[in-house]
């Protein structure tokens, strides 16, 4: 993550986004990846027979860092969910957190935080749609941001 000010090209400038206040000191990030909810909550689990629920766990985490207040280490997150249960509490800390920083990244995103955390837990363990709920809302930070691609510093709108 930059501090500088430098849009990515074709991008408008802080300033000229409708209706969002410029983070302070013109801070940029990398945008997060765009992901197909479906294909991330079905299709990909199961051709991997699961191994990519994991996967795709260290990611969402790694996404959350667009906001660079996020203080996370998607592989200590990741061996929460995957150890923790032998404690029984740290996986249900470790995914209520992350809807929590996703909510922080809408922020960034200069977006009203829309994913709950709360939900999100209870999707993932009552209904199994956790994923689709937690990539939909990602997503969502990637879509402030109409044509950057995945990787270029976009300006953040609020901090």
């Amino acid at each position: 993550m930059s501090d500088t000010t430098i849009p990515a090209p074709g991008f408008p400038t802080p300033e000229a986004m409708p209706g969002a206040a410029p983070a302070p000191g013109g801070m940029t990030s990398p945008l997060p990846k765009s992901r197909n909810p479906i294909v991330v909550w079905l299709l990909l689990p199961i051709v991997t027979l699961g191994i990519y629920n994991l996967v795709w766990y260290y990611k969402i985490n790694k996404d959350t860092q667009f906001n660079p207040r996020t203080s996370v280490d998607p592989a200590k997150a990741l061996l929460t969910l995957m150890f923790g249960g032998i404690v029984i509490i740290p996986p249900f800390v470790s995914i209520k957190r992350t809807g929590d920083r996703i909510a922080a990244a809408q922020r960034a995103a200069g977006l009203a935080p829309t994913c709950n955390g709360v939900v999100g837990l209870l999707l993932m363990f009552v209904f199994h749609l956790g994923q689709l709920y937690y990539q939909a809302e990602m997503n969502k930070v990637v879509a402030a941001y109409p044509g950057a691609t995945a990787g270029t510093p976009v300006p953040l709108r609020a901090a």
